[in-house]
């Protein structure tokens, strides 16, 4: 008999989410889903797109991991919106040299203030809804959904709204974070009834639980900061090397708590993982799928910050692709997979319907196979473009690009999201 302690193990494990995810393509591929059709002939199509994306938009094929830093470095929004890539290339503006600019800053507490920014940033980064977008003082530019969330929460940071100490004010401290109010997160994202921002108290509400989780957890935030997993995870290599996995353990170890409440097993809450009727007899952990977007992605921002500090990150392929609007769109509006019921389209659907957690299951499979796609049409390994790459260089980006071309940057599906899944 499986315990509980088991079954959150394997819950927590990126290959469980290959292998829910496999079960559940493969029931789709069958033809036994109640929601999707899927149309194999349309995937190497696809393959073709995103390797010319990724040759457009990084054409030394240089591509940067899939990490929130790449959002920082967002320049005129409007005119990359024109062209749907979604990438920035080689160029934008280094917005983190200027924040982290002190002569006297050490390598480590560089490290430590870019987990603080980019932690809380990428918990406020679900999707922002058409009507919003961020105007930057000092620019006089304008960005709208990822980049401007981005913009907007480096400088939220920068204003030292997340520090308890005036004296420091690049700091996410414990406290501060908790302090937070819905009128503090609105000035910060300049929200307004002309430009509102679609789940202001979910995220809110994540900003107050990475608070308590991190009181919650010492042994991994150090000094009651965010910052401080950093030296809990640099003094954790093995000669300079860290498993990605060990990130995303850490990850899901300290901020399990944080997510609204969903499933659970015993008291431990388990964030983004769904239940799907097809997946009923499955063990351990009956009818469970795991998926642990933002925390990947999250792990994977967190790969730069490290690798610039001397930690070399391993094991990346272990990590998955990222079942979101933008990555999952792609397959929909590429044709790869269709909705058997037309009306669907016209609905909104809550992340834990089993038509949305079967187009996210589908999304990861789809992923791997299109990475091999892209190596196989630019000459490259899996060593040389690891799957944050083809992400960045990329999915995420030919899925804009689709969207926009179609609707305008919609996603193809209406989402019936709270500030902490899409």
């Amino acid at each position: 008999m499986t315990s509980d302690a088991d079954a959150i193990r394997f819950l927590n494990d990126p290959g469980s989410i290959r292998e829910r995810a496999a079960l559940l393509f493969d029931r789709l591929a069958r033809g036994d889903s109640e929601h999707f059709e899927y149309h194999p002939e349309k995937l190497p199509g696809v393959g073709r797109l995103v390797a010319q994306v990724t040759r457009d938009n990084y054409p030394d094929l240089k591509i940067p991991y899939h990490a929130r830093e790449n959002h920082f470095l967002a320049q005129a929004s409007e005119a990359r919106e024109q062209s749907s890539t979604g990438s920035q290339g080689s160029g934008g503006r280094d917005r983190l040299t200027r924040l982290f600019s002190d002569p006297d800053l050490s390598s480590e507490e560089r490290a430590r203030r870019e987990f603080d920014l980019t932690v809380t940033s990428v918990l406020l980064d679900a999707g922002a809804g058409a009507e919003w977008s961020y105007l930057e003082a000092d620019t006089n530019e304008r960005y709208a959904r990822s980049e401007g969330l981005a913009v907007a929460s480096l400088h939220w940071f920068a204003s030292g709204a997340f520090s308890v100490n005036p004296d420091q004010p690049q700091r996410a401290d414990a406290r501060a974070l908790q302090s937070l109010t819905e009128k503090d997160l609105e000035a910060g994202f300049q929200v307004s009834e002309r430009n509102p921002l679609v789940g202001v108290s979910g995220r809110l509400g994540l900003l107050h639980a990475l608070g308590r989780a991190i009181e919650a957890h010492p042994e991994l935030f150090h000094e009651g900061r965010v910052g401080g997993l950093f030296d809990v995870l640099s003094a954790g290599a093995t000669r300079g090397e860290l498993p990605a996995e060990r990130i995303l353990e850490a990850v899901l170890a300290g901020l399990s708590s944080i997510w609204p409440g969903r499933e659970s097993i015993g008291d431990v809450n388990l964030g983004d993982v769904w239940r799907h009727s097809g997946l009923e007899h499955c063990h351990p952990a009956n009818g469970l799928i795991p998926f642990h977007k933002l925390s990947q992605w999250l792990s994977y921002s967190l790969v730069v910050p490290l690798e610039r500090a001397g930690v070399r990150v391993t094991g990346l392929e272990r990590l998955t692709g990222l079942p979101e609007y933008r990555n999952g769109g792609l397959f929909l509006d590429a044709g790869v997979l269709s909705l058997k019921d037309s009306a669907a389209q016209d609905q909104a659907h809550a992340p834990g319907s089993e038509l949305i957690i079967e187009w996210r299951a589908a999304t990861i499979v789809l992923l791997d196979q299109v990475a091999e796609l892209v190596r196989k049409e630019l000459g490259v390994t899996a060593e040389d473009m690891p799957l944050p790459c083809v992400l960045e260089g990329g999915t995420w980006a030919a899925g804009r690009r689709l969207a926009q071309n179609l609707r305008q940057g919609l996603p193809p599906l209406q989402l019936a999201s709270d500030g902490t899944v899409f």
